[in-house]
């Protein structure tokens, strides 16, 4: 066997709750927070109000050359944790990471874009950063602007680029740049549909060129396709390592964890400066929310979330995946085309019975602004059951073929 090119042992991660990882200061910045840390350090009573938590634990696992391995598991798991320890975009608590080759990382849009330098600039920008000579990236230029299909816009800022513009061509750059390595986190998701199949088909060029991919997905079905191996975290732990298939069938048969109703206190709300969300729900409609959602109800789903954006122009979209990583829906609504004011607000969408199949479904929401720039988006928010409406079977219950099982109106008649 050859030499790995990713050697990982031991590999933990632990985070303050509270205490966020800032970006690079400047000298007044540093100097400010100097000040104040010996203030901010201390809570009541002269205790530190933060916690820790292990977003990795003791991780280890090697990935030889050419391989492509896909990284699956719920949110929280420790996925994008263990790409920015690859990435080295944060360092580990403890353990060791070995990488043998130059690394291409694509954790969210524009990672390593300079706002205000143009499409141009930041090719060559990230080119030289990868350690490329000049011609080298001069080689690949006009490919990667094809690819990005971002022609008339090369010689723009890219702080001017709509955040599908910006996707493209950090994914154009990242995967034409002939990396050893190439780490893509689950970016793919903003894209639209055409634009992600061209990035698969493109990332099952990378890797049949002999280079190594670390793909993290909620799409089974593209884990399936383009992985050779699969890597389970659940709780920060590495729980499963082997063929892609049976790592997926492994992470969906473990499925126990359903909750199709959240709320979070104050204190824990998911969201940033922007956004935050204290609940999220879905019920079918007339029925209380313990009760089976079944094929035949309409499906209300709600959600509740703080607005601290004054007279923002916000969307909320849903996306419905079933558990083999389907697309199965994708809807949203502009909440006020006035603005929104700040302060809690609730949406709610009612989706019609006699569509969905017995299936489990995992719902994602994403809240934007304008309907271009994405505010903050929370995959996993709701996964739940939907059980036969003719004959309700339990946690057995079959399901019949295809991803939609609609109730049609059917017409026969005789005719000569």
């Amino acid at each position: 066997m050859s030499k790995p090119i990713i050697q990982v042992e031991g590999l933990s991660k632990q985070y303050r709750l509270g205490a966020r990882e800032e970006a690079y200061s400047t000298f007044r910045e540093t100097l400010t927070g100097a000040i104040r840390a010996p203030f901010q350090r201390l809570g009541r009573n002269g205790n530190s109000e933060d916690d820790t938590i292990w977003a990795l634990k003791d991780v280890g696992f090697e990935v030889q050359p050419g391989e492509v391995v896909g990284i699956i598991g719920r949110n929280g798991a420790g996925k994008s944790t263990l790409l920015k320890l690859l990435s080295r975009v944060t360092e580990p608590t403890t353990g060791s990471i070995k990488l043998y080759g130059r690394v291409a990382s694509l954790l969210e849009v524009g990672t390593g874009f300079h706002p205000e330098l143009t499409g141009r600039e930041n090719i060559y920008l990230n080119g030289a950063i990868l350690g490329m000579a000049r011609h080298e990236i001069e080689k690949k230029f006009d490919e990667i602007v094809a690819f990005a299909e971002v022609e008339k816009f090369i010689d723009t800022p890219v702080k001017r680029y709509s955040s599908g513009m910006y996707l493209r061509l950090a994914f154009g750059v990242s995967a034409h740049l002939e990396p050893e390595i190439l780490v893509v986190d689950e970016v793919l998701a903003v894209g639209d549909a055409a634009f992600q199949k061209k990035c698969l088909g493109k990332m099952g060029d990378v890797a049949k060129a002999g280079r190594t991919v670390l793909f993290v997905s909620h799409n089974m079905s593209a884990v399936k396709t383009i992985c050779q191996r699969g890597i389970l975290l659940r709780g920060g732990s590495l729980e499963f390592d082997g063929s892609s298939a049976d790592a997926v069938d492994f992470y969906l048969q473990g499925g126990s964890d359903l909750f199709s109703s959240r709320d979070w206190p104050d204190a824990e709300t998911p969201g940033n400066d922007n956004i935050r969300i204290r609940k999220a729900a879905v019920y079918a409609q007339g029925k209380i929310i313990s009760e089976p959602i079944l094929t035949s109800d309409d499906l209300v789903f709600e959600i509740e979330f703080y607005n601290n954006l004054d007279k923002a122009i916000v969307d909320v979209t849903w996306d419905l995946m079933n558990v083999q990583g389907v697309h199965v829906a994708h809807f949203g609504r502009v909440c006020n085309k006035d603005g929104l004011s700040r302060g809690w607000h609730k949406a709610t969408v009612v989706f019609p019975g006699n569509i969905l199949n017995t299936e489990r479904y995992i719902f994602s929401v994403q809240l934007g602004k304008n309907q271009r720039e994405v505010l903050f988006r929370m995959d996993d928010i709701l996964i739940f059951d939907v059980d036969d409406a003719i004959q309700y079977r339990g946690s057995n219950f079959s399901k019949f073929p295809g991803v939609i099982h609609p109730v049609c109106s059917w017409e026969i008649v005789t005719v000569r």
